[in-house]
């Protein structure tokens, strides 16, 4: 399969064109013939043109590639090694969602041929790729898992606006069904992988270290914002304290903050859901989120005691939330928790008002029924800087002044402007 998809011989097909399957497909496509292939036409029609719907990648990352970008399935039928880089979110139970992925398995499933292969990317509890997606494979298509295909898992880490760790300079843990895929799929991976792969013993194993690898920070961040909420209660600054305590060589820094996006904030749920499903209820994990999902409102609330302490009718005060992405420098709203600290702000009846230097306006009114403004037109009674922007780290207190009324407040939600704000009223996590 590795010397027939390097001879071109043979197509690599990846399903699911976001922040994931984008970059992997391009990489790929330098060297070898790609087929992209996404449900969304609108999007496809955008990649045609060279513009990444996710804002991540730059035109030149669509030059002198072999790619063919399309919405159409039965184009599949021209591939061999399938990649599946679909989402896989929660609901709103926080129960797992397979439905992408599932969908995409019975896509795949009608495209498949003996001999081809399939990888999943989708971060996944353990056993989900064998118990879940590779049936569905099999009823499609009429064929035989191992006998007349192979299947396995290489989770993504891939992170959002960050160009450093990009796919080709981090090391790429990959599984197979069986030694020859574990084989096939370590080398057609290493073709555009410099920084080299790690070969898991079995899919299960890899699709555990993708959990764990969230979870890990997600549990990390909840000790940080527990501790912000004691030392709010002592007077003293957390950024201070971290400081501090990070001189020691071996303190891991972690910081206090909105934990959301698609994978911190949803990976640890897919983990805790199969645990308790084998009859076994997490309670360091599940701690870690209920933390972590309480923070938007545990920051509004501070707001509004503030607010009452300094005089202010709170049906009356105006509020500027800037930033509304799930972190900074990048467009995407996906599970953005400032969007909590917006609704516990309204549900107090605060008037408030959002902007942001990333987010497109039409996603932010489709997602959530929140209108971003373009500019400032009014004085506010407190502005809360809830995502670090390039472009908001460098206002200074005489900007902050500029725009808001006496005795105003300003929440540092990830303490940037600490040490550098002497006459507004500051507070940070």
């Amino acid at each position: 399969m590795y010397q027939e998809i390097l001879k071109k011989e043979k197509k690599i097909a990846v399903i699911g064109l976001g922040y994931v399957g984008l970059p992997i497909a391009l990489e790929f496509a330098k060297k070898v013939s790609v087929i992209g292939f996404d449900i969304h036409a609108g999007r496809v029609e955008m990649m045609k043109k060279g513009i990444d719907p996710s804002q991540e990648l730059e035109k030149e990352a669509f030059e002198g590639t072999d790619i063919l970008f399309t919405a159409n399935p039965d184009d599949l039928k021209d591939a061999n090694f399938f990649i599946v880089a679909v989402p896989t979110p929660v609901d709103t139970h926080k129960v797992p969602d397979l439905t992408p992925v599932l969908k995409a398995s019975k896509t795949v499933g009608k495209a498949l041929k003996p001999g081809d292969y399939v990888v999943y990317e989708s971060t996944v509890y353990p056993g989900c790729t064998e118990e879940d997606c590779i049936p569905v494979l099999e009823k499609m298509s009429g064929l035989t898992f191992k006998k007349d295909f192979k299947v396995g898992y290489s989770p993504e880490r891939i992170n959002p606006g960050d160009k450093e760790h990009t796919i080709t300079k981090i090391i790429k843990v990959v599984s197979g069904c069986d030694d020859e895929s574990l084989e096939n799929i370590a080398e057609v991976y290493k073709i555009v992988v410099e920084a080299g792969v790690h070969k898991a013993t079995t899919i299960k194993v890899a699709e555990a270290a993708k959990i764990i690898e969230n979870t890990q920070r997600d549990v990390n961040i909840a000790l940080m914002n527990e501790l912000s909420k004691i030392f709010d209660k002592m007077g003293i600054n957390t950024y201070d304290v971290l400081e501090a305590a990070g001189t020691k060589w071996n303190f891991l820094k972690f910081f206090p903050g909105l934990v959301g996006g698609h994978c911190i904030g949803v990976d640890p749920y897919y983990l805790t859901y199969k645990a308790i499903g084998l009859g076994y209820k997490p309670e360091v994990i599940l701690s870690g989120r209920r933390i972590n999902d309480s923070m938007g409102a545990y920051v509004a609330q501070r707001l509004v005691q503030k607010l009452i302490k300094n005089g202010k009718q709170i049906a009356n005060s105006r509020v500027l939330v800037m930033g509304s992405t799930f972190k900074e420098d990048v467009a995407d709203i996906r599970n953005s928790k400032v969007v909590d600290v917006i609704g516990e702000l309204k549900g107090f009846s605060v008037n408030v008002d959002v902007m942001d230097a990333y987010a497109e306006k039409g996603e932010m009114k489709e997602e959530y029924g929140i209108e971003l403004i373009d500019e400032i037109k009014t004085k506010y009674d407190a502005v809360i800087v809830a995502v670090n922007h390039d472009k908001y780290v460098h206002l200074d207190e005489a900007y902050f002044d500029s725009i808001t009324t006496d005795n105003a407040i300003l929440v540092d939600i990830k303490g940037i402007y600490r040490d550098t704000i002497k006459k507004l009223e500051y507070w940070s996590l």
